[in-house]
C-alpha cells in the first residue's frame, strides 16, 4: 500500500501518478516507456500514467502522488492507503489499428472506444490517434454510432415540455454570436432553450466566453434546469453540466492539436444537444472561402448527414446555409462581442446590422418550431419581439437569475490597422482576423481582441481604420502587431476611384 500525496501539477486533463524510484511498492527498473497504472482506493478505480522521480521532496518511497486531474476523480483525502497495478491496454485500442488501417468499425466498437475514454483509459497520444484515425474517412452509420456512443448516460428531460429548442452554429466566421440575441427573443416568446454552449476550441471567443461577460455561464444541472423552468433560457458552459463527458475529453484533445474534423464535430454537438434534452435544433452552416466549410457542395454534404443521423435518432433539425464569407458583427473578442449583442437588444442605432438581421432570421427560424406558426411568420414575431423590448427584458432576467458578472474591461493597448490605399472593401480574410484576434489574446483575455470599423461593400479613403486591436498584454499586443503588418486580412479593390 502506499500513502496518497496530492501534488498540485495541471496536465491538461491526463491522469499523472508519481511515484519515487526507490518506491517500496513498485519495482521501476524495467520501467523503459510510459506505463499505465490502475489506482484502487477510491470508490472506483482511476488509470494514470506513471512517471518516475528521485526527490524525495516530491514523493517519498512510500507515498504515491497524483496530479490535480487524478486527485480530483479519486475523491479521497491525502494520506489514505491506495493500492497500485499496471493497467492493461486499453481493449478498444484494437479497433483504432483497425481504422488506421482503413476499415468501417461498427456501433459496439465506437461505444467501446468512448466507453474507454471516459473511464480515461485512453492517454491523449490515444485520442489523437483516434481522432486522426477517423478523420481519414467516416461513412455516415459510423458518424451515427460515434453520436449515439458521446450522448453518455446522463441525459436530460423537460417534464411536461413538447417542444424544448437550441440553436448552434457550426463556426469558422469571427464575431457572429447570434446565439445570445436568439435566446433572449426564444425566451420572450415561450419556448424553453435550455442553451449549452462551449468556451473557444480555436476561435478568439467562444458563445460561453462572450456570454460569461455578461453573466455567470458555470451552472451545475440543478440551476440550469431551474432557470431554465422560470425564465424559458439560459446560457450555460456545457464543460461545468455532467453530460456527454467523452465530448469534453476528446474537446481538450482537439483544443491543443488544433484540429476540428466535421464529422466529429457534428457527432459532438449532436451528442451534447441530445443529452441536454433538446428536441428541435436550428444548426447554422456558414459557407464561405476562409470559413470552416469552403464551399456549398460541401454544406449540402455535412447537411444530408446531420439530417441523417438526427432522423435516426428523434431530433427534428433545420440545417441553415448561411453566408460566411466575412465577420459577422463589428467586435471580435468577448468584451466587443458583448457591446453589438446588448446594443442589438437595446434597439441601439448603431448596432451591426449583419448581426442584427443574422439573428432574426434563425430566431425566426426556431420559432417557427411551433405548429402554430406558419412558415414565415417566425421573422416577423421573431422582429416584434425585439423591437418590443420583450427580449432585452427576458434577456435581463436570465443574467440576474445566472448571477451578473463584473464587467472587464477592454484592452487598453491599441493600434488603428488603416487602408493604404482608397477604394473599396472588396473581402476579409476569416482567418486572419481571426488569427490576429488570437494573437491580440482574445482566446485568453476577455477584453482583447477586434473592432472592426469596416465591412465588406464599405468605401475607404487611404489613412481610414480598418480596424482597431485591443490588447490587454504588450506580449500579445506585440505579436499581434507583427502579424498585421504582413497582411492585414482586408483587400481592397482601388478601380475606379481616383
Amino acid at each position: 500500500m502506499l500513502s496518497l500525496k496530492h501534488l498540485s501539477i495541471s496536465s491538461f486533463n491526463e491522469n499523472i501518478a508519481y511515484i519515487h524510484k526507490d518506491c517500496n511498492a513498485y519495482k521501476v527498473d524495467d520501467v523503459s516507456s510510459l506505463t499505465k497504472v490502475e489506482i484502487h482506493g477510491g470508490m472506483k478505480p482511476i488509470y494514470a500514467f506513471l512517471q518516475i522521480v528521485d526527490d524525495e521532496d516530491i514523493v517519498q518511497p512510500t507515498e504515491i502522488g497524483l496530479n490535480n486531474e487524478a486527485f480530483e476523480k479519486i475523491n479521497i483525502p491525502e494520506g489514505a492507503n491506495v493500492s497500485m497495478t499496471i493497467a492493461p491496454s486499453a481493449p478498444s485500442l484494437v479497433s483504432i489499428k483497425r481504422k488506421i488501417n482503413g476499415n468501417i468499425l461498427n456501433a459496439g466498437e465506437y461505444s467501446s472506444i468512448i466507453n474507454d475514454i471516459t473511464s480515461h483509459r485512453y492517454s491523449n497520444m490515444d485520442i489523437a490517434s483516434f481522432l486522426v484515425a477517423s478523420g481519414s474517412f467516416m461513412i455516415a452509420p459510423e458518424v451515427l454510432a460515434l453520436t449515439e456512443s458521446l450522448i453518455g448516460e446522463n441525459t436530460f428531460h423537460w417534464d411536461n415540455e413538447n417542444i424544448v429548442v437550441d440553436f448552434h452554429c457550426l463556426g469558422g466566421v469571427p464575431g457572429n454570436k447570434t446565439d445570445i440575441i436568439i435566446a433572449a427573443i426564444v425566451a420572450a416568446y415561450g419556448l424553453p432553450m435550455p442553451k449549452t454552449a462551449a468556451p473557444s476550441l480555436t476561435s478568439c471567443s467562444g458563445v460561453a466566453d462572450t456570454f460569461s461577460v455578461l453573466a455567470n455561464v458555470n451552472l451545475d444541472e440543478n440551476k440550469f434546469k431551474s432557470i431554465v423552468k422560470d425564465h424559458r433560457a439560459a446560457i450555460a458552459n456545457y464543460n461545468s453540466l455532467p453530460i456527454a463527458e467523452a465530448s469534453k475529453t476528446i474537446a481538450s484533445v482537439e483544443r491543443h492539436l488544433g484540429l476540428l474534423q466535421n464529422q466529429h464535430l457534428a457527432a459532438s454537438i449532436l451528442a451534447i444537444k441530445i443529452a441536454a434534452g433538446v428536441t428541435h435544433l436550428v444548426l447554422d452552416i456558414p459557407v464561405g472561402p476562409t470559413s470552416r466549410i469552403k464551399s456549398t457542395t460541401e454544406a449540402m454534404r455535412l447537411r444530408k448527414l446531420i439530417e441523417y443521423v438526427g432522423d435516426m435518432l428523434s431530433i427534428e433539425i433545420d440545417v441553415v446555409i448561411t453566408d460566411g464569407s466575412e465577420p459577422i458583427g463589428n467586435g471580435i473578442g468577448s468584451v466587443l462581442e458583448a457591446r453589438d449583442i446588448m446594443k442589438i437588444l437595446r434597439n441601439k442605432p448603431d448596432a451591426p446590422q449583419d448581426l442584427l438581421e443574422k439573428s432574426l432570421f434563425l430566431a425566426g427560424r426556431v420559432l417557427e418550431f411551433d405548429p402554430q406558426l406558419r412558415g414565415g411568420q417566425g421573422y416577423v414575431v421573431a422582429k416584434e419581439i425585439l423591437s418590443s423590448g420583450r427580449a432585452l427584458d427576458a434577456m435581463n432576467k436570465i443574467i440576474y437569475a445566472q448571477g451578473k458578472a463584473s464587467q472587464p474591461k477592454l484592452g487598453h493597448l491599441t493600434r488603428d490597422i488603416v487602408a493604404t490605399q482608397s477604394g473599396v472593401v472588396e473581402s476579409i480574410d476569416n482567418t486572419r482576423i481571426n488569427k490576429i484576434g488570437v494573437l491580440a489574446g482574445a482566446a485568453q483575455y476577455a477584453g482583447a481582441g477586434l473592432d472592426l470599423l469596416k465591412k465588406v461593400g464599405d468605401t475607404v479613403e487611404q489613412g481610414e481604420t480598418l480596424y482597431r486591436i485591443h490588447s490587454v498584454n504588450s506580449t500579445d499586443f506585440a505579436f499581434a502587431n507583427s502579424v498585421v503588418d504582413g497582411n492585414t486580412g482586408y483587400e481592397i479593390n482601388t478601380k475606379g476611384v481616383y
